[in-house]
């Protein structure tokens, strides 16, 4: 089920249904969130149909299809269209994923896009980051060292380095957190399955010098414990990760320094 954080006192309403290609034989609905901040108006439905046949496989190809050949106001986020950046982040077909690497072929019906839920939206598909942002770096997402700085580089073995498998691929593209319900319910205080991925990556690390104060910062009733394990975050992420994993895996670091 689609969750979405609407203006106050807005309905989704039933937008504009554009005209059909002439002379196209394979044709694809698509119907997609539009909201303007600047038009006074509630967020609506519009529909567009699209000729598959000249058309790329992802529902990245589609949306630029349409922006450039139907409807220029459309607006969206993309950039490097190799499932790298995480811009094209969006729900489709009721899971949040990436524009640019789910295919057509992966919907069966009419093809449904919003953006991510239980974001403030900025405009149609763009959700607004700002807050999410913040909470990845109130992880300090960086290597902290007390030690003097080597001459060349912090050396770590091959199996400390195989620690950060898994953490490390996060593209911070938001999937994860928009599919947790404790996050909906908990986000000004519950940091969320990307950024304490994120965290975990750091404090496993074996070249940084303050795992004890990262685990002090997150002892917290929200920070860290609202998650409950409904395991939403590693069915939706689309690199595979698995957020919940590196969750529980922090809380029963904070068992074992109190034992």
């Amino acid at each position: 089920m689609v969750q979405l954080t609407l203006p106050k006192n807005s309905r989704i309403r039933t937008g504009k249904t554009w005209p059909r290609p002439s002379g196209a034989a394979n044709l694809r609905k698509f119907q997609i969130y539009r909201w303007n901040p600047d038009d006074g108006e509630n967020p609506r439905v519009d529909t567009y149909f699209v000729d598959m046949d000249d058309c790329g496989p992802m529902i990245l190809d589609a949306l630029v299809k349409i922006k450039t050949e139907i409807d220029p106001t459309l607006t969206f986020r993309r950039s490097c269209r190799e499932g790298i950046c995480g811009s094209c982040a969006m729900n489709i077909d009721g899971i949040n994923t990436l524009a640019c690497i789910y295919g057509h072929d992966e919907v069966k019906g009419d093809i449904k896009i919003y953006p991510l839920p239980h974001m403030p939206v900025v405009k149609d598909l763009i959700p607004d980051l700002t807050h999410f942002y913040a909470q990845h770096a109130s992880v300090k997402p960086w290597l902290e060292t007390k030690s003097n700085t080597p001459q060349k580089e912090w050396k770590q073995s091959i199996e400390d380095r195989k620690k950060l498998d898994g953490d490390y691929e996060c593209i911070l593209c938001a999937c994860c957190s928009t599919s947790c319900p404790s996050y909906w319910w908990n986000g000004d205080r519950y940091l969320g399955p990307a950024a304490l991925l994120q965290a975990h990556r750091w404090i496993v690390d074996s070249r940084d010098e303050a795992t004890g104060e990262r685990l002090d910062d997150l002892e917290d009733p929200f920070k860290l414990y609202r998650c409950h394990t409904i395991m939403n975050c590693a069915r939706t992420c689309p690199k595979g990760l698995n957020p919940a994993k590196a969750i529980t895996e922090i809380k029963q670091m904070m068992v074992e320094r109190t034992v």
